[in-house]
């Protein structure tokens, strides 16, 4: 936890991709003509589908919307189209889009982030975010004024030079005490501390979410805010999961 500038609370996991038994796997897409490219559910709904042990939310997403905690979309079931580059188990079901960076993930179980959103032909597991935070161990500049940067939740990536370590980090926000959020300039600093190769921000907001696999069930770590209720998840497009076997 944090306590300045503001409180917020800070999730980060390092993964050691090489390590026996770690896999990554992205939603699988369903593409059907003019009813979206996926089915919407909640992250823990994922994990508990496909048996992993450690997952988070991924892509923007659409249509969305969120009034009130009983008008808002989608729910659960629904169907849903991701922003950029999306690809399950080497079939891609949405296409890389400009200004939509993505992180790609090889069969040999290696992590890159594509500055441009297209991610290497053969590409295993792929989901896109919107702002690249640090490029070649460099910071990016934001765009917009930096009084445009407000503190938010946020889901984001980040790898080192070899594509052997991937970094998750989630910020929850929206909640006056306990964790107020982080600017995008701040979770840029986070990341630079950690000497990052690439970092990208991915959904966030009330998207954020962290599950792991508690014995049979999943336990979700982070606070998230759907509909500005705390714990509730929100239903999203895809999301990003890993196994993790002995």
């Amino acid at each position: 936890m944090h306590s300045s500038p503001r409180p917020y609370i800070l999730h980060l996991i390092t993964l050691d991709l090489t390590t026996p038994g770690i896999r990554a796997f992205t939603t699988p897409g369903r593409p059907t003509e003019n009813r979206g490219e996926t089915t919407a559910r909640t992250t823990s709904e994922f994990l508990q589908e496909f048996n992993l042990q450690l997952a988070i939310n991924a892509n923007y997403f659409y249509p969305f919307r969120e009034k009130a905690p009983w008008d808002f979309h989608p729910h659960r079931g629904d169907r849903v189209n991701v922003v950029g580059q999306a690809i399950a188990d080497g079939t891609a079901y949405a296409s890389a889009e400009a200004d939509w960076p993505a992180l790609c993930i090889s069969p040999a179980n290696r992590a890159q982030i594509s500055e441009t959103g297209e991610c290497p032909v053969g590409t295993a597991q792929a989901v896109a975010g919107r702002d690249l935070l640090i490029l070649n161990n460099n910071p990016v500049a934001l765009n917009g004024e930096p009084e445009s940067d407000q503190p938010y939740s946020r889901t984001a990536v980040a790898v080192d030079k070899t594509g052997e370590t991937l970094w998750l980090a989630i910020v929850d926000g929206k909640q006056p005490l306990y964790s107020e959020g982080i600017t995008l300039a701040e979770l840029t600093e986070v990341f630079k501390q950690l000497e990052v190769d690439t970092a990208l921000c991915l959904d966030g907001g009330g998207s954020s979410t962290l599950v792991v696999k508690t014995g049979s069930r999943p336990t979700v770590l982070n606070a998230p805010a759907h509909t500005k209720i705390p714990m509730r998840e929100r239903p999203v497009a895809n999301h990003l999961g890993f196994y993790a076997q002995t």
